[in-house]
């Protein structure tokens, strides 16, 4: 399974390379830099993790974290902030969160315990595939290179990360807009049709009957999934 993180940083560099880490991790990443609008969108989302600076407008982190456990959040959450009083750890581990993490911080240190804090949940993702073969088809993301019954098949660049995220979260159903956070992240204004129209693509090339997919499947309201 996929992680999704609910990243919730008022500061935009801040937000920005945090995103950028955990997006490098192979992680969903949603953002949002106010309390009120993060509360709202957890309750609308499903999330494994959320990040959460302490000082937010509309409601600081402490008043968000305590929030979303009464409302039932029952992800990880970690805290982040420039303040290191020991005061302040004790208050965010009070309102129910499970780390904190002092700025300015280090990549590595962010990145690990994420992954720990997602290990002890047991919520960590799939590990990701440089290889993979799925009937007649076999794909070497790493060359780039896609086959179907020994012939090379032409992938543009979206239909190939697409495809590696899919075959990534195999047996997960991907909603279109998560796919559009992770595929289309850098063009805020495509819409969800681009997903369908990419997807149909992607059977024509793979699939043995692309009117009826064994492998890329549709679940209906919901999204697509890869069956392996």
């Amino acid at each position: 399974m996929t992680s999704r993180i609910l990243l919730v940083e008022d500061a935009p560099d801040v937000q920005m390379i945090v995103a950028d880490l955990l997006r490098g991790d192979e992680h969903e990443v949603v953002l949002s830099s106010d309390g009120n609008e993060a509360l709202r969108v957890a309750g609308e989302q499903r999330f494994d993790l959320m990040i959460l600076d302490v000082m937010l407008p509309g409601r600081n982190g402490f008043e968000l974290c305590r929030a979303v456990r009464e409302r039932g959040f029952d992800g990880g959450i970690l805290m982040l902030t420039a303040r290191a009083q020991v005061d302040d750890r004790v208050e965010g581990l009070g309102t129910g969160a499970d780390d904190y993490l002092i700025k300015l911080f280090d990549s590595k240190e962010l990145l690990a315990r994420v992954g720990a804090l997602l290990r002890r949940l047991g919520k960590a993702p799939l590990t990701p595939v440089q290889r993979y073969q799925f009937g007649d088809v076999t794909v070497d993301f790493e060359r780039r290179a896609v086959s179907r019954g020994g012939a090379p098949v032409s992938l543009a660049a979206k239909e190939l990360l697409l495809l590696k995220h899919l075959i990534d979260h195999r047996g997960e159903v991907l909603s279109r807009e998560r796919l559009l956070s992770h595929i289309w992240h850098d063009q805020p204004f495509i819409s969800s049709r681009t997903v369908d129209v990419h997807v149909a693509w992607l059977r024509q090339k793979l699939e043995e009957n692309p009117q009826t997919p064994r492998y890329i499947m549709t679940v209906r309201g919901e999204g697509y999934c890869f069956e392996p």
